[in-house]
């Protein structure tokens, strides 16, 4: 099984994943928790990773690119086209994982771990900085 593009919908308990080969044929669909699409990406060869950008994708996106896939995150409103018909979990990983091979498709930048310090605790509840 050779996939070139894997889309993950992430959820709170679960996510749904779905791999395409080099052609745009579905060759892969699951639900796993976190850590399984952790194990799994470490045993697949390099590909491309989309998700829709949110924290946690930025997360699972520094530890998918740590083991050398190329991660590409995508604002909702940009894969929301891409969904065939009713809207769930499948379907929506699927619309990622097409969204992403889309040559016009604008990306996310990533964000890094270092660049969000705890800036939030010099603020207090009226948006008072420090003094």
């Amino acid at each position: 099984m050779q996939i070139a593009v894997l889309g993950i919908d992430l959820g709170k308990n679960s996510c749904s994943i779905v791999g395409l080969d080099a052609s745009g044929a579905v060759v892969l669909r699951r639900r796993m928790r976190r850590e399984g699409i952790i194990k799994l990406a470490a045993k697949l060869k390099r590909c491309v990773v989309a998700m829709e950008a949110c924290c946690g994708a930025h997360h699972l996106g520094r530890v998918l690119r740590a083991q050398g896939h190329e991660v590409r995150l995508m604002s909702p409103e940009y894969v929301r086209p891409y969904v065939k018909s009713q809207k769930n979990d499948d379907r929506d990983a699927e619309a990622i994982a097409e969204a992403a091979t889309r040559p016009t498709m604008r990306f996310v930048a990533r964000s890094r771990s270092t660049c969000r310090p705890c800036t939030g605790l010099a603020i207090d509840w009226w948006g008072n900085g420090p003094r």
